[in-house]
């Protein structure tokens, strides 16, 4: 028989694991934009790897995606790339969903 500690502690591990979940994802998602926004500035190769790695950092600055999006739409806007926040948005939001499915099957 369950009793309610059983079902407290595994709630507890699945809101455990699903935070871990998260936080892979979004990072995997950053890495991914960054690699996008690379391309779009103008970058390859171990040079569009080191801006993704910049991405991934920007994330730490504050709660939720907002720095990550400042971060990219300046460095889109330094060199005159031609992408919208709405445009911007979008592909954080793709990614996201690309880097959820690829986080979960391993």
């Amino acid at each position: 028989m369950t009793t309610m500690k059983d079902r407290e502690e595994g709630f507890e591990r699945k809101f455990a694991f699903d935070q871990e979940l998260r936080f892979k994802a979004t990072a995997r998602r950053n890495k991914l934009l960054g690699l996008w926004a690379a391309e779009k500035i103008g970058k390859s190769g171990d040079a569009a790897e080191e801006y993704a790695k910049s991405v991934v950092k920007a994330d730490f600055e504050e709660a939720g995606d907002e720095d990550v999006f400042r971060k990219v739409r300046a460095d889109l806007d330094a060199v005159g790339a031609k992408v919208s926040d709405a445009e911007l948005r979008d592909k954080m939001q793709q990614l996201l969903a690309v880097a959820v499915t690829q986080v979960q099957n391993g």
